[in-house]
């Protein structure tokens, strides 16, 4: 009898069938919704970058570089205020003792190096500099760059904080990368009370023997945020 009270389309979940998960979606709107971009820095994006070889094939068939640059020109022109969280490690960092896999891969092909949090000194043009075509946006005097996450998340960071500050509610979410970076910053805004839509193909990453990050990426995203798009879809959505 217990059975007869439970809504029809629960029984499809229980019973293991191939019904998609729900799709809520987002609300779209300038003065509460952000651009949020991760790591969009010259060692993921840029030929020259110590990780380009880990992530050049996806980042080519997502068409992840000229994506972002959509989501950014999109964001601007259409007045929506755009967080970047950037990804630095200082000469201290480097004495950490203990992390995860891709913690220590980070390290040992020494990813985003600054010489430290008060110097520029060398950063201009290296792997942690942002890459060129994304300056114009980045740079601009209204982009609010947030401080670095350290591993993943944006856990210790101002992310949060910030965002908060200027009223934002729900995010767009894109960047550097995909399993790493950008489900780690999802997991954890959902966390904290945003609402977040991913832009899966404004993103890519890392394959390597036996691994496909980007397939694993997307799998979460449609499974855990409130919305996956592509960004055609986000960007018919941010101007409406």
């Amino acid at each position: 009898m217990l059975a007869l009270l439970v809504p029809v389309h629960l029984h499809s979940y229980a019973a293991g069938l191939a019904a998609p998960p729900p799709s809520p979606g987002i609300k779209v709107e300038p003065n509460k919704t952000a651009l949020v971009i991760t790591d969009p820095q010259n060692d993921f994006l840029s030929p020259k970058g110590v990780a380009w070889n880990l992530v050049k094939d996806s980042v080519a068939e997502n068409h992840t570089i000229e994506n972002i640059e959509l989501l950014l020109k999109t964001a601007k022109d259409k007045k929506f205020k755009v967080f970047i969280s950037p990804h630095y490690y200082y000469p201290y960092d480097q004495t950490w003792l203990f992390g995860g896999a891709m913690e220590h891969l980070m390290h040992d092909i020494k990813m985003y190096q600054r010489k430290g949090p008060l110097s520029l000194e060398g950063f201009r043009g290296s792997g942690a500099d942002f890459l060129e075509r994304y300056k114009p946006y980045i740079e601009d005097g209204q982009t609010i760059i947030v401080s670095p996450h350290k591993i993943f998340g944006p856990e210790a960071n101002d992310l949060g904080l910030q965002m908060r500050k200027q009223g934002i509610s729900s995010v767009i979410l894109a960047g550097m990368s995909g399993n790493l970076c950008v489900e780690s910053h999802m997991r954890e805004l959902i966390e904290q009370g945003f609402e977040v839509a991913v832009v899966h193909d404004a993103t890519g990453s890392a394959r390597m023997k036996g691994l496909d990050g980007d397939q694993a990426a997307k799998v979460n995203f449609r499974m855990i945020a409130s919305a996956s798009w592509s960004t055609a879809e986000t960007i018919d959505k941010m101007k409406k």
